[in-house]
């Protein structure tokens, strides 16, 4: 099992590069962010970071092919991968719908898995041949090439999903791995191994060698309830970009979401916190201390075939900046990070 830090760059750019600079020390896989523009820049932050670590990957977890044009995803990415001296990766998605919204685009008639799949085959063309030419629904080029080349033989390029069973199985067939939001039962996990299994031995490879992530909210430290705590504030914000499929397979009614979501639509923050009960944060994250951490884990994640554990590590920052909330005691990155490294990773080894 890997470990990787994905975190939301919304911190002083310092603190994340030390943050990065401790992952690297620790031995984490990679460091991921979104490609969102309510963050800063990950392209530019993890170009820094590159030149302060020397074995963390690095790359956007993941990139949207609606408002990021995929011959300058792969074009980033080849020149991320120079600078980090190989460590570059990417991971595409159609994006956040809450963001496209805001761009006055409605998800719904973009065709989002045709075009991420399309995407797919123009990063990984660029990325392999340095020039494209192509004439399909969404993109077409005539003769494009980039002096911007990896240095890896083989840029992984993976694909971010959710709803599935289609977009699982895209991915095991067309890309390098999956990376799958938000869930956090036997039963999710399950399904979106079964599908992207079968994806993947459609294509002929071997399932087992490919990068299964499990993107999760995270929040661990000395104290369950505080932990606990951390995680129950921001699930409302993360949950509510879960389709209604996905929900049910973590054992939760989508009705029971809807006041949470009109709350936070409403910014009323404090009432969409009020509305997530200690059961449903719970249910939707995995916090508590480092022991109750691997116990989820063990029990409801790696028994499926997962392999990757990519932790959205929750700290008092990110609550105080998205919900408005004070929470001094929580944990800060660093000592996570370390407590992740110190009684989380030996337990999957």
């Amino acid at each position: 099992m890997k470990f990787s830090y994905v975190m939301l760059p919304d911190y002083p750019l310092q603190d994340s590069l030390s943050a990065i600079r401790l992952a690297d020390e620790l031995g984490f896989h990679a460091c991921y962010a979104a490609d969102e523009t309510w963050h800063k820049d990950l392209w530019l932050l993890f170009a820094a970071a590159s030149q302060q670590t020397s074995r963390i990957r690095f790359g956007p977890s993941v990139s949207s092919v609606v408002l990021r044009e995929p011959t300058l995803i792969a074009q980033a990415a080849a020149t991320l991968d120079e600078l980090s001296g190989g460590r570059a990766e990417v991971v595409l998605s159609s994006g956040n719908f809450g963001l496209l919204a805001q761009y006055g685009i409605d998800w719904t008639v973009t065709r989002p898995l045709s075009r991420v799949k399309e995407a797919a085959h123009v990063v990984r063309t660029l990325l392999d041949e340095g020039a494209i030419t192509f004439e399909g629904e969404f993109f077409r080029y005539n003769g494009l090439f980039t002096f911007a080349r990896p240095v890896q033989e083989r840029v992984p390029v993976k694909l971010g999903a959710m709803r599935g069973p289609r977009s699982f199985r895209a991915a095991g067939e067309l890309s390098d791995g999956v990376h799958h939001a938000l869930s956090y039962t036997r039963e999710a996990y399950d399904y979106l191994v079964t599908e992207f299994r079968a994806g993947a031995e459609k294509a002929g490879k071997d399932w087992s060698s490919m990068d299964i992530g499990a993107w999760v909210v995270f929040a661990t430290g000395p104290d369950s309830a505080v932990a606990k705590e951390a995680a129950r504030s921001m699930v409302g914000l993360y949950a509510s970009s879960m389709p209604d499929e996905q929900l049910e397979r973590n054992g939760v009614d989508p009705s029971a979401m809807k006041p949470i979501v009109d709350a936070l639509g409403a910014g009323d923050l404090a009432r969409a916190i009020e509305l997530t009960t200690p059961e449903l944060g719970d249910r939707l994250s995995i916090a508590g201390t480092p022991e109750e951490c691997v116990e989820k884990i063990k029990r409801e994640i790696e028994p499926s075939g997962v392999n990757h554990m990519i932790l959205a590590v929750t700290d008092a920052t990110l609550v105080k900046q998205f919900m408005g909330r004070d929470l001094p005691e929580v944990s800060s990155v660093e000592t996570q990070l370390q407590l992740i490294h110190d009684r989380i990773m030996p337990s999957f080894t």
